[in-house]
């Protein structure tokens, strides 16, 4: 098995990591066929985000330290009837958690996120950053003037995975710009297509008109 590139983070990530840890515990994260398992039966669409979307898609594989599994707001009861009991559910806002359940049967803002573990004393294994819907259309949090079919962000990998496509991954990243970040735009920018590269110079530029992107995508 081909070694995992090394996950680079800052010190003041490593730190907020630890804080993170100290407060709400620790994260053993699936990995995407774990992912598939976890929603094999749910009848409404899912797809992956984050770094393994750009690991599916690149081949490149780095370290990750949780996995993204998103859906639309409008899916979070059926999803929420899919797990049953089989797993907690935690609503994450702003770090307020809640739970995701019978008793509160909304998420604290869907524009946040829910955490999954088998109970209190596991770890993490999912987190699921809520995508907004406009009349079951994907929408995007970093520009909601862009809504589309999911058929028509999102792109399926022959392991029957779907996942959020690269050029909106990196989209997501460069608000962050973190280490991982630069290194995902690296590996993926060769690999797109002239339509995918002309996309994300134009919504980088609109959006962070002084990004550092900008330099690595002329």
């Amino acid at each position: 098995m081909t070694a995992r590139e090394p996950l680079h983070r800052t010190p003041e990530e490593v730190a907020e990591d630890e804080e993170f840890f100290r407060w709400y515990g620790p994260w053993a994260p699936l990995d995407p066929a774990g992912v598939a398992d976890l929603m094999s039966g749910f009848d409404r669409p899912w797809w992956i985000v984050g770094g393994w979307s750009i690991e599916a898609f690149t081949g490149a594989a780095r370290e990750h330290e949780d996995v993204d599994l998103t859906l639309l707001a409008c899916d979070l009861d059926a999803f929420r009837a899919h797990i049953g009991d089989r797993w907690n559910l935690w609503s994450n806002h702003g770090g307020t958690l809640r739970p995701f359940n019978d008793r509160f049967p909304e998420v604290l803002d869907t524009s946040s996120q829910v955490w999954i573990r088998r109970s209190a004393a596991d770890p993490w294994v999912v987190d699921l950053p809520i995508t907004p819907d406009r009349d079951g259309l994907w929408t995007s949090k970093r520009d909601p003037d862009h809504v589309a079919p999911i058929e028509d962000v999102t792109w399926l990998a022959e392991s029957g995975i779907r996942y959020l496509r690269p050029e909106i991954t990196l989209l997501y990243k460069a608000a962050l710009h973190r280490p991982k970040d630069d290194r995902d735009l690296a590996v993926t920018w060769p690999l797109l297509g002239g339509d995918a590269r002309a996309w994300l110079r134009e919504s980088v530029s609109r959006l962070y008109p002084d990004h550092a992107w900008l330099a690595r995508m002329a």
